[in-house]
C-alpha cells in the first residue's frame, strides 16, 4: 500500500532552526497568516502559534494536525502525543527590526521561502 498524501491549504517556510527549536512563517496562498515557534525539551514540544489573522475552527484544527505531521512527527511519536503542549495567541505586527545589512533582509522570503532551499 502507497503512502498517502495529504494536500494541506498551509504552507510552513522555516527561517530558523537551532538544536532545539524552530520558527516557521505560516501561509496561507500569497497571505502570511501567522508565525510557528517550537521549542524541543527532551520528551515535551512546546510550540506557540501567533496568528496574524482569524481563521476558522477547522483551519485551526487542520494546521494543528499538518504542523503535527509534518514537524512534529519526526522528533516525538505519534503514541506520545501528551508531549506536545500548543498555545495559539492572536496578534499583528506591529513593527520588525534586522541589524543585518539590507540585502539579507528577512522581510523579503516570501512564502516560497524555505531555509533548506538554500545551497
Amino acid at each position: 500500500m502507497g503512502d498517502l498524501i495529504v494536500n494541506y491549504r498551509f504552507r510552513l517556510g522555516r527561517y530558523v532552526r537551532t538544536p532545539t527549536s524552530e520558527v516557521y512563517t505560516i501561509w496561507r496562498g500569497e497571505q502570511r497568516i501567522g508565525q510557528l515557534h517550537i521549542h524541543y525539551a527532551q520528551d515535551t514540544v512546546h510550540a506557540s502559534i501567533i496568528l496574524e489573522t482569524d481563521i476558522l475552527v477547522s483551519e485551526e484544527e487542520e494546521l494543528l494536525q499538518q504542523i503535527d505531521d509534518e514537524i512534529v512527527s519526526s522528533y516525538l511519536p505519534s503514541f506520545e502525543r501528551e508531549g506536545l503542549l500548543v498555545t495559539i495567541f492572536r496578534g499583528e505586527e506591529v513593527n520588525s527590526f534586522n541589524y543585518a545589512p539590507e540585502d539579507d533582509d528577512l522581510d523579503d522570503f516570501g512564502p516560497d521561502f524555505d531555509i533548506d532551499d538554500e545551497d
